[in-house]
């Protein structure tokens, strides 16, 4: 209420612990909500705002149909067209794996849009699909390890048609999307490990998968690299506001500054250097660090796990988003398991009982 709608903090004081909540008039001139309408008028009125928000002077935004994803589900895990989710570790640990495209159709030029088959469309409602399975079907999975795998040079084409057409509704609106699937990769109560190894394509927008990881380890090995595009320069900001690269780099801006103008392939050495990647290392110590690396991961508490990534990953500014998914995410295994909330007379376990929660009262 203080933050998004701008409310007075007093009224939001009345209003948060106003039992019977307010009426119409009252929210209306202390702006809790937009407009009051009578039960006659209701319905016109509403239509009439939607037509206002919505506009008509966009007739080339005709959307288009999204065809259902296709998926192949298994006991080993699940694949999709440019994705698959792999289990392992019994259950406790996962690899998804992102492949590059192969082909990119040419932008239009008249503002029609391409159908939902467009890689970065189709691949980002793929991940976006693979993150929501994680999280309600399969909770026990701990760590995740992020895998690309193509060639970068696609990687990069693609990132060029998406900054070379933000001025395109269509694409414009597929930047969004992938903004926001990168989000959700973000505030997902997972570990993340980001492997870059050979065969790997972690390049402009698939760097970004790696910057949203808890850890990336790098393999020293001749032809892994890593390159930087103009996507990671604000077209995909997270919940602080800030490029992820911004994030990373938030206590060493002189080597963000560099990175800015940063336009050739990063080798093992050098991106550990430049703070791109946690650790990088030799062929011969790679499968057994990332062993160690994993097993000590998903060793850890769980609800240990999610409160300190919450806190760790959010850096910098504070805003309405990190308040919620990062403060609030970090704190409410504490504060939701006190007996004031779930012990035998907690409020939780009275809620919608005819008995009041009691409460016991120190504060600290």
């Amino acid at each position: 209420m203080v933050d998004k709608r701008m409310i007075r903090r007093d009224r939001a004081d009345i209003f948060c612990t106003l039992a019977e909540g307010l009426k119409g008039k009252k929210a209306k001139k202390w702006d809790f909500v937009d407009d009051v309408y009578p039960l006659s008028k209701f319905a016109s009125e509403l239509n009439s705002r939607a037509q206002e928000i919505a506009g008509d002077g966009h007739p080339e935004r005709t959307g288009i149909a999204l065809a259902p994803l296709s998926v192949e589900i298994k006991d080993e895990g699940i694949s999709y067209r440019h994705v698959k989710l792999l289990f392992g570790n019994e259950g406790r640990a996962a690899t998804l794996e992102i492949h590059a495209p192969t082909e990119l159709p040419e932008i239009p030029t008249d503002q029609s849009p391409l159908d939902s088959s467009w890689y970065p469309l189709q691949m980002f409602r793929e991940l976006d699909d693979a993150l929501i399975r994680l999280r309600f079907n399969h909770p026990k999975v701990g760590l995740v390890s992020l895998v690309t795998r193509g060639d970068s040079a696609n990687v990069l084409k693609m990132d060029q048609q998406l900054w070379d057409n933000q001025n395109h509704w269509f694409v414009r609106k597929v930047t969004h999307h992938i903004k926001r699937v990168l989000k959700r990769l973000d505030l997902t109560a997972k570990s993340f490990f980001a492997l870059v190894d050979e065969g790997s394509c972690f390049t402009g927008t698939f760097l970004e998968l790696a910057f949203a990881a808890d850890r990336a380890y790098m393999l020293e090995e001749e032809g892994v690299e890593i390159s930087l595009s103009e996507m990671n320069h604000g077209l995909y900001p997270m919940s602080n506001g800030l490029t992820r690269l911004q994030t990373r780099l938030l206590g060493e801006p002189e080597i963000l500054e560099k990175l800015r103008l940063h336009k050739t392939p990063v080798g093992a050495e050098e991106a550990e250097e430049l703070g791109l990647v946690t650790l990088a290392f030799d062929d011969l110590d790679w499968d057994d660090e990332i062993r160690l690396a994993t097993e000590e991961r998903i060793g850890l508490s769980p609800d240990s796990l999610t409160g300190m990534e919450a806190s760790l990953r959010f850096p910098g500014p504070e805003t309405l988003e990190t308040k919620i998914f990062g403060r609030l995410s970090a704190w409410q295994n504490w504060i939701f398991q006190r007996p004031n909330a779930v012990g035998p007379k907690g409020a939780l376990t009275l809620y919608g009982q005819p008995e009041s929660a009691e409460y016991d009262f120190n504060r600290t």
